[in-house]
């Protein structure tokens, strides 16, 4: 049995089985994958594209699903081995994981860090301890990556550029009126440095950067492509000649979980905006995020509604990649 926790356990050449077959699932959307199967979708946070991709994605494969929200139609869950459970969580993973795997043939999470202390958030407890009580294969809805959104930015840009090794490809710091997680930036470094992209890193100051164990994985993916992943706080040396713009806003490390003393910080940074001008800097790039998108905030209307921005084409994407990772971890692993 294998999960799908992140892509950093699995090969280019895995990722990129799933792509393709995940190009066939769009041209022909019902198949009986799943027939006579049974999902469990653990949502601890909200969702509009996961929820409704997972599910109808199930559907389409002939299974059935249970959606689940821990605190709310279920017991709060605690996580820890060997706590005192005297506080709101009723059951402990332990007991949640196996009951699922009794019922279900996979489960799924979506669960955010608490946003307290990121060297705790960094390692994942929640969806590590479920993978490791759970009998059954676990998928990443996101946590501190987002893999399945990894898996529908790489279609989307080979839909639209076909081989992806050595473009230019620059994943910028925007801002937002409130810090965010790191999980979409952490996954779209991996996945545009595993694919052999030549990637810039652009943000603000080097409190934005990277945690070190994403940093450190994207430059070593770089280098077996014979890439280096750049970074820069320059706005103009990072757009000349980018071949793709990816946006996404993300918290300042340092500041993890003090977000009022980052406050001043990001809000001199307002101007990291993607807007017309920054894209005429580029090759012609095309421009994309991982949607929810604030407009005129991240991006600008102009950005957003032209020809070249593809957030909707790589929502879309999302669907039929959950389908073929569902169908590569009941079916081929």
């Amino acid at each position: 049995m294998k999960h799908f926790l992140t892509t950093e356990h699995w090969s280019q050449s895995s990722l990129q089985e799933m792509v393709d077959f995940a190009r066939s699932l769009k041209k022909h959307k019902f198949q009986p994958l799943l027939k006579e199967k049974s999902v469990a979708l653990l949502f601890f946070n909200p969702s509009l594209r996961t929820r409704t991709s997972f599910e109808l994605g199930v559907h389409q494969l002939g299974g059935q699903v249970v959606v689940l929200q821990p605190g709310k139609d279920a017991w709060p869950i605690e996580f820890e081995l060997g706590s005192v459970m005297d506080g709101e969580a009723e059951e402990h993973i332990s007991e949640v994981a196996q009951v699922l795997s009794a019922y279900c043939d996979m489960i799924a999470v979506r669960a955010f860090p608490k946003f307290h202390n990121w060297q705790d958030d960094r390692q994942d407890k929640l969806i590590t301890a479920l993978a490791n009580y759970a009998s059954v294969p676990v998928i990443n809805m996101e946590t501190i990556t987002h893999p399945c959104q990894e898996l529908a930015h790489v279609m989307a840009l080979q839909e639209q550029l076909g081989d992806l090794q050595g473009k230019k490809y620059v994943l910028t710091w925007t801002y937002h009126p409130k810090p965010l997680n790191t999980a979409v930036a952490n996954s779209s470094l991996l996945i545009a440095t595993k694919f052999g992209m030549d990637v810039t890193l652009l943000c603000p100051t080097e409190e934005y950067l990277l945690d070190p164990h994403y940093m450190q994985l994207g430059q070593s993916y770089s280098q077996a492509h014979g890439q280096e992943l750049t970074v820069t706080h320059d706005i103009d040396t990072a757009y000349e000649g980018a071949d793709v713009v990816y946006a996404k806003s993300w918290g300042a490390l340092p500041y993890f979980g003090q977000w009022e003393k980052e406050k001043p910080i990001r809000d001199q940074y307002k101007h990291f905006m993607v807007d017309e001008a920054k894209m005429a800097k580029t090759n012609n790039a095309l421009f994309s995020h991982c949607l929810p998108l604030r407009r005129n905030i991240k991006a600008t209307d102009g950005v957003v509604d032209s020809e070249n921005c593809i957030a909707i084409q790589e929502a879309e994407n999302r669907l039929h990649v959950q389908k073929s990772i569902m169908n590569t971890l009941m079916n081929k692993v």
